[in-house]
């Protein structure tokens, strides 16, 4: 079968595809809506998550789920407008509730692929839920930052504490450059400041302007190369996950109330 696009898709074409392969990996891209500084758009996140979800099933002849385009974004603060957050209840909640109706479709493997930071924690307890009380399903979770050691390496260059920076920003001037404010780039770096902090802060106590590195050294050409390293990682693990079985079988559901 040929990569498909859940919503794109009559019921009879995703009986189809699913159908003809029995142990498919659907990618679900998990993104955030929240402020990127001065010169990203407050969809970044869900924007990457989606074409690099995309780009990997174009590899594999995948398939790729609608995103979740609002995370748990709590750690931007409500200083600069854009940032709409789910909290991290609800969102554990949105995707066990998401995996369960996918499996009612025939599609029972899903790895979450992440681009937000602070939607890390959340998907992992959702999916230790998930692994607990449905092991007759399969869930996996990737940050699309650190799936590749290169593409980490070049993510936290100008700084550990990622927001619009370099990075993010190269990867949007790949797949949405009409999205990206150029005549805001070159005056849009801000210090990392995070280095040696024992507490955590929001964004207002940590950036001057929501962004956390240097976007002014973003290029096109670095965003296709992540991109395309970040796809090839996502991929692989969707081939691997096509035939992975638990090393010592399915566990059983525990004899407890979910």
């Amino acid at each position: 079968m040929r990569w498909l696009r859940w919503q794109d898709a009559a019921w009879p074409d995703l009986q189809e595809a699913l159908g003809a392969r029995a142990h498919e990996v659907g990618l679900v891209p998990v993104g955030a809506t929240e402020q990127h500084g001065p010169h990203l758009p407050t969809g970044t996140d869900t924007i990457i998550a989606t074409a690099v979800c995309e780009r990997a099933a174009e590899l594999v002849d995948g398939v790729v789920l609608p995103a979740v385009p609002i995370g748990v974004s709590y750690g931007h603060g409500t200083v600069l407008p854009g940032t709409l957050s789910l909290s991290p209840e609800l969102l554990a909640e949105v995707l066990k509730t998401y995996a369960t109706w996918a499996a009612a479709s025939g599609l029972q493997r899903l790895l979450f692929v992440n681009a937000h930071l602070g939607n890390t924690a959340t998907i992992n307890t959702a999916t230790d839920w998930l692994r607990l009380y449905t092991p007759e399903l399969r869930l996996g979770a990737v940050d699309w930052w650190s799936c590749d050691p290169l593409v980490q390496a070049d993510v936290v260059e100008d700084g550990a504490d990622i927001h619009a920076n370099r990075a993010e920003t190269s990867m949007m001037l790949a797949v949405a450059p009409h999205l990206v404010r150029l005549d805001r780039v070159a005056d849009a770096d801000d210090a990392d400041r995070t280095e040696g902090l024992v507490f955590r802060y929001t964004a207002p106590s940590l950036s001057t302007n929501g962004v956390t590195g240097q976007p002014s050294r973003a290029t096109a050409e670095l965003g296709a190369r992540l991109l395309a390293r970040t796809a090839t990682a996502v991929a692989a693990r969707v081939e691997r996950g096509r035939t992975e079985e638990p090393p010592l079988g399915v566990a059983a559901r525990p004899p407890l109330a979910p």
